[in-house]
């Protein structure tokens, strides 16, 4: 008998965004995605596709007034999906985490499903933007993601030149760390992973 395909939808309705999200664990990489703001539009289809999971998210946002409220309700909204996808997490390995190479640039990121928020992200992004995105933001995109989803989200760029690649390269990695977090481990399917007994 095979394993249930893990799924979260969510709607996330304020005064400031508006925002659906239906992500799937066990996915293709297959992604619709629409916020807006083109340059996070790429990233999060590259995330759905180095993940290995599938991504449909619609955001609209009072991006009149600034990217802010759109850039982290859409991560608050994608990790309390990865939330609910991932029901009682039992079975799964919990951390995860990778280094990813792009091109000059390298990024390492770090994820655990704990149950408790908390992001430290040190991009180095010289440009003030990338494409449209204000990469001020990034730090507010995964503190939402960690606020959703119950985690811990580290994410560091060790080096690069280009802003691209080391926006691009820490997104890849963080897909792919929530990857590895995310899979299950069938000699424990029926096992928590905390000696709390609770996430």
């Amino acid at each position: 008998m095979g394993l249930k395909i893990r799924r979260g939808v969510v709607e996330r309705v304020t005064k400031e965004t508006r925002l659906h999200v239906d992500f799937r664990i066990e996915g293709r990489g297959q992604y619709q995605v629409a916020t807006g703001i083109r340059f996070l539009d790429h990233m999060l289809e590259l995330f759905a596709r180095h993940g290995g999971f599938d991504l449909k998210l619609s955001a609209e946002g009072d991006l009149d007034v600034d990217q802010h409220h759109t850039v982290e309700d859409t991560g608050l909204a994608l990790g309390a999906a990865v939330s609910r996808a991932l029901g009682d997490r039992r079975g799964i390995n919990r951390a995860g985490y990778f280094v990813m190479p792009m091109d000059e640039a390298l990024a390492v990121a770090a994820v655990d499903l704990s149950g408790r928020a908390h992001a430290i992200i040190a991009v180095q992004a010289r440009a003030r933007q990338v494409g449209d995105l204000q990469t001020e933001l990034l730090p507010d995109f995964f503190a939402g993601f960690a606020a959703g989803a119950g985690g811990n989200v580290h994410i560091k760029t060790l080096y690069g030149r280009s802003s691209h690649h080391l926006v691009e390269a820490s997104f890849k990695a963080f897909a792919r760390a929530l990857r590895v977090a995310c899979a299950r481990d069938r000699r424990l399917l029926d096992v928590l992973p905390s000696t709390k007994e609770l996430l």
